[in-house]
């Protein structure tokens, strides 16, 4: 596959490619451009040109352009769910919601750009304003770079490209090199549906050459984020030399409380869900088991049971439970991660085994709360560390040790205690008797402390995405 700069779907100035292999079984699948400076260069010329273009339409306009959109993927989605699950390993019964979501996020944010009414100060509101009125409106940003991360590109795509479409602006979509076919298509669609060239673009390569291309760009007036801390401190710096705006959703090790009074049974399901969901490579996943002593050997047992019913397979069969991670890179790394925590003290309980990218679910007990796993060691991939906790206090204070903090979630009956933890955790969300791996199109999404800033969702991002800009009727009134 090509990029898209401008009118052109083409290969990188250097011809240099990138292959994309399906890590269950290591087919080559297709190949990508490895693109340069120069590509990001022409590429924000063409977003600048093809934004002044696209904000002349109407937003009505945009959103009947983005409904056809909606229509299309939904015409191609048994392939669309196909292309991703061989490139990302993710298994298909995975792979087709995350298609299907697009039916959800696209007709949410545009129907919320419909109403994003500007206000009026009315005369007189404040001394001496008495012959002036004061009017609000919404404006593009102007070019718009979306980075896109290989766990959930679609999910992603729509939480990213509807919304700064729908507010006039360009985007220039940068996709993961590990699985970026799908995301490609979805452009294709952007184009078929009516979206002009230069309004949508999407380039190739390295976040170390074109997402840092991007972000020290003077022609892009936004970057928006979504991968590992360390690539958002790299970004977010870059962005500071030229005062670009960032929306930062970056790495996250939640913590999963469960109470003494706590459903047990409901928190065991809620693993399964919350932990090795897309093989739990989840940013916003339960990472760190905080379970009460006095329902830990419950929890631990019911939970091993649960966990050896699941189905690791090829993730083209509808009867895999789990797929394998990305890369065997990927499944190495969580490996070690394993091998260092066994190494520090804790026992393992299952799995901790690896063949190529796969990665069987893994339980681990014994931790103790010094160990790097309970603070942030951030371990991507379908691996359950139980520490146990003698009171709430106690648990709190452990959650809230790491330098993340992204989401979290508390088990118990009592709702007063789950208001107490809900307040106290230091994180961007919290999730009462469920997995802290939950996100709706609508809710406000984002971290506090090293898991980003900026919310994204259908309630925040078209302001995040927009100017307010202020025009004054000075002395319109006699």
């Amino acid at each position: 596959m090509k990029n898209l700069i401008g009118r052109n779907w083409c290969d990188s100035s250097n011809k240099e490619v990138t292959e994309v292999f399906n890590p269950a079984n290591n087919a080559l699948i297709d190949t990508v451009p490895k693109s340069t400076v120069e590509d990001v260069e022409l590429c924000v010329k063409e977003a600048k040109e093809g934004q002044k273009n696209w904000e002349k339409y109407s937003i009505h306009e945009r959103g009947e352009i983005l409904y056809k959109f909606r229509d299309l993927v939904m015409a191609n989605k048994d392939y669309l769910a196909k292309l991703l699950s061989d490139e990302t390993g993710k298994p298909i019964n995975e792979a087709i919601a995350e298609v299907n979501n697009i039916n959800v996020s696209v007709p949410a944010f545009i129907e919320q750009s419909r109403h994003m009414y500007g206000n009026v100060v009315p005369a007189g509101t404040e001394a001496g304003q008495e012959k002036t009125i004061q009017i609000t409106k919404v404006s593009p940003v102007g070019v718009i770079a979306a980075i896109i991360p290989f766990n959930f590109p679609l999910d992603l795509f729509g939480q990213k490209v509807p919304p700064a479409l729908l507010m006039g602006n360009s985007v220039i979509i940068k996709p993961s090199s590990s699985n970026p076919l799908t995301i490609t298509k979805l452009v294709e669609l952007l184009i078929e549906a009516g979206v002009p060239y230069g309004a949508v673009q999407i380039i190739h390569g390295s976040g170390s050459v074109v997402g840092q291309a991007l972000s020290a760009n003077k022609g892009v007036n936004l970057v928006s984020l979504t991968g590992s801390t360390s690539a958002g401190i790299q970004t977010m710096a870059t962005c500071a030399n030229n005062v670009t705006h960032v929306m930062l959703e970056l790495g996250g090790n939640d913590a999963f409380i469960l109470d003494k009074d706590g459903d047990v049974d409901l928190a065991v399901e809620e693993v399964m869900w919350g932990r090795m969901y897309n093989t739990g490579q989840v940013c916003c996943a339960s990472k760190r088991f905080l379970i009460h002593n006095d329902v830990k050997e419950e929890f631990t047992r019911k939970l091993l049971e649960r966990l050896s019913h699941i189905k690791v397979g090829d993730p083209a069969s509808k009867d895999s439970d789990m797929g394998c991670l990305i890369s065997e890179h990927a499944a190495q790394v969580v490996e070690e991660q394993v091998n260092k925590t066994v190494a520090a003290g804790a026992k393992l309980l299952m799995g901790g085994l690896r063949h190529g990218a796969f990665y069987l679910p893994t339980v681990i007990t014994d931790v103790t709360r010094d160990m790097e796993v309970m603070k942030d060691m951030e371990i991507f991939g379908p691996v359950v560390p139980i520490l146990g906790f003698d009171n709430i206090d106690e648990a709190i204070e452990i959650a809230n040790q790491s330098s993340f903090g992204l989401c979290g979630n508390i088990f118990t009956r009592d709702m007063k205690n789950a208001v107490k933890v809900a307040d106290a955790l230091e994180c961007g969300g919290v999730v009462i008797n469920g997995a802290s791996f939950y996100r709706s199109f609508e809710m406000p999404f984002g971290g506090w402390k090293y898991s980003g800033m900026g919310n994204e969702g259908v309630m925040t991002t078209l302001k995040e995405m927009s100017h307010m800009k202020t025009i004054v009727l000075k002395n319109i009134l006699d």
